[in-house]
């Protein structure tokens, strides 16, 4: 644990960390705590300058608990932590907003980042409807969903469930509900509906090649419209699979 020394916000971060220490103690960010940790952090008054050294307490405490074995959970609970903590550009006036809209173009980074924040923010439902799945990175964040209780379906193509690198099966594996079209023509969409209020769409694959070698897009929308049309064409398609 950091040092403090003396000074006027002493008692305030010792407080706080005392409540990071006991949320961690079952390696789980309930509902209640996570709300309770919002709520004391915003009573507090807590800066830019806080909110880093919270950031950095949180890792701390969480390199602690890794030596145990509950890394996965512990890991979760450090990504539930830090979705209170930052970004710092997203508080204003002590109050969370959250990105409604926007749009990101790879290659690069930047629509992987989106899509991944938004897999972090799921507390209900993630519906998944996408031709091919193969970035690691994203698999692992739908797996991490599915242990946090969060009812994920996946609907893919059938050619492409089967490629070499397709993390498919071992989501399947992981108790996620798949279906795959068994038809000629494709399943080509590039959608995913989150809490059945966030559509996340374009032309961006889930694979590394699409954030590191294409020219993909991302766009992000809560307009009830496009939510409402997208989560009605997924419903259709889970019925169409079934079998």
């Amino acid at each position: 644990m950091a040092t403090r020394g003396p000074g006027p916000h002493n008692g305030c971060m010792e407080q706080l960390v005392d409540a990071l220490r006991e949320s961690l103690d079952d390696a789980r960010l309930s509902r209640g705590e996570r709300k309770a940790l919002r709520a004391l952090v915003e009573a507090r008054g807590v800066d830019a300058h806080m909110r880093g050294l919270l950031r950095n307490e949180a890792f701390v405490l969480a390199r602690e608990a890794l030596t145990g074995p509950q890394v996965d959970s512990v890991l979760e609970w450090l990504q539930d932590v830090l979705g209170i903590l930052v970004p710092l550009e997203c508080v204003e006036n002590g109050d969370r907003h959250e990105i409604e809209n926007g749009a990101w173009f790879s290659p690069g980074p930047e629509p992987l980042q989106a899509l991944v924040r938004e897999m972090r923010r799921v507390r209900t439902s993630a519906d998944i409807c996408v031709f091919t799945i193969t970035d690691d990175r994203i698999s692992d964040g739908l797996m991490g969903l599915a242990r946090r209780g969060v009812r994920v379906r996946v609907i893919t193509d059938d050619d492409k469930a089967r490629d070499r690198g397709s993390d498919i099966e071992r989501m399947r594996r992981a108790g996620i509900e798949v279906r795959v079209d068994r038809a000629d023509p494709h399943m080509h969409h590039k959608y995913a509906v989150f809490d059945d209020t966030r559509l996340v769409t374009g032309s961006f694959n889930w694979t590394r090649a699409a954030s590191g070698e294409n020219n993909e897009n991302l766009l992000l929308t809560t307009e009830p419209a496009l939510v409402r049309a997208y989560r009605e064409e997924f419903a259709r398609l889970w019925a169409l699979f079934q079998h």
